[in-house]
């Protein structure tokens, strides 16, 4: 098995490429050793001295450290996913493969604005998150402000308020006249 790895624009992170499914559909992050406990991969991670984050998509494992270096850290990481893949366990256990979405907040009035910002989410601003190692989730719309939930390698991230001011509220603000900014929820 061959594990490719990427830098992000976050430095504190890193991007795993197993060259498998990691979670066929949506995302599910890990924040402490005790959400981890629903994973094996999750847990295996936290193991790893240093490591503060685990985020799967669909075909990535991103991993945020809190100290180390990422070359003495890559080896244990790239170890704990080959050997997670050999023994043949599910990523996420089944009796905790749904992730607890928080409640989504907009006045009924601003339903079509909301969904055209999930489409312009969904079809334009996920895919480049993606490629970056993390996910942006929407949260919530009141007042012209939307609340946005970075994930994975966007949580965090230097570069993630440019992300979100420059390059989602600018996209969003040219499609909806009524977005005026857009904030991490």
């Amino acid at each position: 098995m061959f594990i490719q790895t990427e830098a992000t624009p976050n430095p504190a992170t890193l991007k795993f490429l197993p060259g498998k499914t990691v979670l066929g559909a949506g995302t599910r992050e890990f924040r402490t050793p005790d959400e981890a406990t629903a994973s094996p991969l999750a847990s295996a991670l936290f193991g790893i001295p240093g490591i503060t984050g685990v985020f799967f998509g669909s075909d990535f494992v991103t991993v945020t450290k809190s100290t180390g270096e990422w070359q003495h850290l890559k080896p244990a990481i790239l170890g704990a996913i080959m050997e997670h893949y050999l023994s043949g366990a599910p990523i996420v256990a089944e009796d905790a493969a749904a992730e607890i979405v928080g409640e989504e907040f907009f006045a009924p009035e601003d339903a079509e604005t909301v969904a055209t910002i999930k489409e312009l989410l969904e079809t334009r601003i996920r895919p480049a998150v993606a490629g970056d190692g993390g996910d942006i989730t929407f949260k919530g719309f009141r007042g012209g402000v939307v609340y946005l939930t970075m994930k994975g390698a966007c949580s965090g991230c230097p570069s993630s308020t440019a992300t979100l001011k420059h390059g989602i509220q600018n996209l969003l603000k040219h499609f909806l006249p009524d977005v005026q900014s857009v904030e991490a929820a």
